[in-house]
């Protein structure tokens, strides 16, 4: 099977960029996943995307002669609506991310440009702009309810990390089964500073692409919020801001967003209406962390927020789990409940994240045996290395 190729337009008055990315992204562009193109301002671009129909990506700074990116992102969709775009913005500077999120930007990075963080973005947003595509070639084959959840099911997909961090002093694992039904679970794992990690873990309200879409809002407004903001609380109040000025469908998520220290172990999370975390120690026995207050967001405005921290031990894991793994049902109607996940770890304490997250989902999948899945089943699961290794 053939490599699918790129065309990624990038756009900056800085003269040394052009030769960083050639250097840096030198494996990509000789194997011809990608082909770069540059101009140094947002006339340019525009010349560029109006001669050159086969860019799919514009990659482009904000603060440029001429004509600016946010000005560029407002003009782009007149030419071709189906290209995709990152904004690079400076460390920290909210009101621009979120004007450019406002005018169609996909995602952004932050300056210095670390170019793994950037692989990993262009790779989201390029597999979302594949899948993009395909919906609009099959968009007139759409005509029942199970293509609109097709299509959801994979925007949803599109968005969730397959790599996962890791430390000397921690791992980190996640995985989620959506339902049939699509609803719009996900979960995010976003660097900070100092090695610090921001975990995310969400369900959204609904079934179908609204619900997908609603979703995808969501978790760019936690990333966003996330840069340069330590405590979780004023994060939950940022993205509930946001997420009310704009929803007009009165749809809601529920958020546990969480900053891991992996060197001191420390735990600090806020709760949004969302299933309390679960600590299980090294020794099986579990402990049930009251939730902070905190009202599911995107309903009502001003809604205060309450930051709490616990810190781990060598040998803990932190399980952040949605409503699909405790209601899950078997073909008695009967619900898998919060005592049947502690007690999958009595007696035999998970040794990593990854053991501990499939034990999870088998227990899971045990229980239900044939009995429908009716809603999505997502779990994240955080071990500080210590005490089994």
């Amino acid at each position: 099977m053939m490599q699918a190729s790129y065309k990624i337009l990038v756009v900056d008055d800085e003269p040394d960029l052009e030769r960083l990315v050639l250097q840096r992204m030198r494996r990509e562009i000789r194997s011809g996943r990608f082909n770069f193109v540059f101009a140094h301002n947002g006339v340019e671009a525009l010349e560029l995307l109006n001669e050159d129909r086969s860019i799919d990506m514009v990659l482009s700074d904000i603060n440029m002669p001429q004509m600016d990116g946010l000005t560029l992102l407002e003009q782009i969709p007149s030419v071709d609506p189906n290209v995709r775009s990152v904004i690079i913005s400076a460390y920290g500077d909210m009101q621009n991310i979120r004007t450019a999120m406002n005018r169609g930007a996909f995602d952004f990075i932050t300056k210095p440009i670390d170019f793994q963080d950037l692989r990993v973005t262009i790779d989201r947003t390029l597999d979302h702009l594949v899948m993009w595509r395909e919906a609009l070639e099959s968009r007139d084959k759409l005509v029942a309810l199970q293509n609109e959840l097709d299509l959801a099911s994979k925007m949803q997909q599109s968005i969730l990390p397959t790599e996962f961090p890791e430390s000397p002093n921690h791992q980190i694992f996640a995985h989620m089964e959506p339902a049939r039904d699509v609803g719009g679970d996900f979960f995010d794992i976003v660097p900070l500073t100092e090695g610090r990690l921001g975990l995310v873990i969400a369900d959204v309200s609904g079934k179908g692409v609204p619900a997908a879409l609603f979703m995808m809002s969501s978790r760019t407004l936690i990333k966003g919020a996330a840069i340069g903001v330590l405590d979780p609380a004023k994060v939950l109040w940022e993205v509930n801001t946001l997420l009310h000025e704009d929803n007009e469908a009165s749809m809601f998520v529920t958020v546990i967003y969480a900053v891991f220290d992996p060197v001191s172990g420390e735990f600090t999370y806020a709760n949004g209406g969302h299933n309390p975390p679960l600590i299980v120690h090294a020794d099986g026995s579990s402990t049930l962390l009251s939730p902070p207050g905190g009202l599911v967001l995107g309903m009502m405005p001003d809604i205060a927020y309450q930051t709490d921290s616990v810190t781990l031990s060598p040998g803990d894991v932190c399980v952040l789990y949605t409503d699909g793994v405790t209601e899950a049902e078997n073909d008695r109607g009967e619900q898998f409940g919060v005592e049947r996940l502690q007690e999958i770890f009595v007696g035999s304490p998970p040794r990593d994240a990854r053991e501990a997250n499939e034990a999870i989902f088998q227990t899971v999948r045990a229980f239900a045996a044939d009995a429908p899945q009716f809603d999505d089943i997502t779990c994240l699961t955080l071990y500080r290395n210590g005490a089994n290794r």
